[in-house]
């Protein structure tokens, strides 16, 4: 990713280039790169930096004592991560931080935000795209946790549709998420939610095609 691209990412947004500039010198930023299997940061470990994705995509995986691993999420080009644990500072990474491929991945030293008083314009910006997107993060776990608190696929296939259409307000709309996607949201294998939309759309419940469902 270029400067000009990396100043376009939310992160940076609404930085001049003078800030993104001072924000560059005044923070603790370094560029590594990884290979594919490498793992960048282990479950326990503690950071002060967010991490934002240049090239490439990274997981997080959580490991057990039992040999079970599950990919929590993919992170790519653009988007970052570790902002919870590097604002709390103490709070140690619950999961592992692999590179799903090869990558390069910017830590971004954030220490000095928590000195307010002592802020300049582009950290403020900073701090306030920090923020937001830390928000909209968590709003879409607190969504996902309703979407899956039903036990069923049809349960939950519902109150994922439930929520698109009072987004939208309107009972005919299109989902945001591939089928792939939809079955990682609602924790379902792909094949059972397939199975389960079948089933629906016979029983009268729905009809879709591709990503456009109507609720009947």
């Amino acid at each position: 990713m270029k400067v000009t691209e990396l100043r376009n990412a939310a992160l940076f947004r609404l930085l001049s280039v003078k800030e993104f500039e001072q924000v560059s010198m005044s923070m603790n930023i370094t560029e590594k790169r990884y290979s594919g299997g490498d793992v960048i940061l282990h479950a326990g470990s503690t950071i002060s930096s967010v991490i934002l994705v240049l090239e490439g995509s990274v997981s997080i995986v959580s490991n057990d004592f039992w040999g079970n691993s599950t990919n929590l999420r993919t992170v790519t080009e653009g988007e970052f991560f570790g902002e919870t644990c590097a604002l709390l500072k103490r709070e140690p990474l619950l999961a592992d931080v692999c590179a799903a491929e090869d990558c390069d991945v910017l830590f971004i030293g954030i220490g000095s935000l928590m000195d307010i008083t002592n802020l300049s314009s582009g950290q403020v910006k900073l701090l306030k795209n920090l923020l937001r997107i830390s928000n909209e993060k968590n709003l879409a776990l607190s969504q996902q946790a309703i979407n899956t608190a039903p036990k069923s696929a049809r349960g939950r296939i519902m109150a994922y549709l439930n929520s698109v259409a009072i987004k939208k307000n309107r009972k005919s709309f299109d989902i945001p998420l591939s089928r792939q996607e939809m079955a990682d949201h609602l924790r379902l294998e792909r094949t059972a939610l397939s199975k389960e939309l079948s089933r629906m759309k016979r029983d009268g419940l729905i009809e879709y095609r591709m990503n456009h469902f109507r609720i009947l």
